[in-house]
């Protein structure tokens, strides 16, 4: 089933792993984004699937995907894959709600659909200065997504046939941000929220801020959780390991230099 995937919302680093999957598999994906939007349903003809990731901590991503799934109607696409989150009935977090309502949208579209529900990405964890903040314990559990494991079981659900009504949850393995700290051979801040909130998180827009701090609050408490077996499914293969990354991070190091970004 190759051919046109639009992958809207495509620029962004979730888009670019979705769409280089594809592209390794055959696939031509069409990147759309904001210049799209005016003329959505014009970018999409042609395209038998689309890919839609919602802007990060939109606030109204139910009808943000309601305008996708119109204007994928119209242009003749006839299946969405949603990105969604894990755990996206959580109350305590205004932006997973959000995504639990984008994801009662695609099922009521129409459309064929399947909704992929990723842990946090292993990548935001690694700290772009001599430490990663954080304003909630380290040794939270999570499910933590490799990003390309993410890009390939979006491939596998967009070009292969049998993911129709599926939802999966996807992690790549279980650990605590302590662990991947350990793994990329750095340090974890933990700091208050109110702290964060005075610091890091002054610039941002108030709404923003608060739904953020509504999440590191769930963190300290629960953590993440997520099981990696449907993650080896949709793959076909083991998922990457945390072990496998430390290895990649410090071969990168070691051939860009010390002062290199991740």
């Amino acid at each position: 089933m190759n051919g046109r995937v639009a992958v809207v919302g495509g620029h962004g680093k979730t888009g670019r792993a979705v769409s280089s999957a594809l592209a390794a598999r055959g696939a031509c994906p069409v990147p759309l984004g904001r210049a799209d939007w005016g003329s959505l349903a014009g970018a999409l003809a042609g395209c038998r699937t689309a890919y839609v990731i919602a802007p990060n901590m939109h606030p109204d991503e139910a009808t943000y995907v309601a305008d996708v799934a119109a204007a994928a109607t119209a242009a003749g696409v006839r299946r969405l894959v949603l990105h969604s989150v894990a755990s996206p009935y959580a109350p305590a977090m205004p932006h997973h709600v959000g995504k639990a309502r984008a994801e009662d949208v695609v099922r009521r579209s129409g459309l064929a659909w399947t909704i992929l529900q990723p842990g946090a990405y292993v990548q935001n964890l690694l700290p772009t200065g001599p430490s990663l903040r954080l304003a909630y314990r380290a040794d939270a559990p999570f499910g933590l997504a490799d990003l390309d494991d993410l890009g390939e079981a979006a491939a596998t659900v967009l070009l292969e046939e049998g993911h129709d009504g599926a939802t999966y949850e996807l992690a790549s393995f279980a650990a605590t941000v302590a662990d991947v700290a350990a793994a990329a051979g750095s340090r974890v801040e933990v700091v208050s929220p109110a702290t964060w909130a005075r610091t890091d998180g002054a610039g941002l827009d108030p709404r923003v801020r608060e739904w953020l701090l509504a999440m590191f609050a769930y963190y300290e408490r629960h953590g993440l959780p997520v099981g990696t077996l449907p993650m080896r499914a949709v793959l076909g293969r083991a998922p990457t390991t945390l072990e496998a990354l430390a290895r990649r991070w410090a071969a990168e190091e070691h051939g860009s230099g010390a002062d290199s970004t991740r």
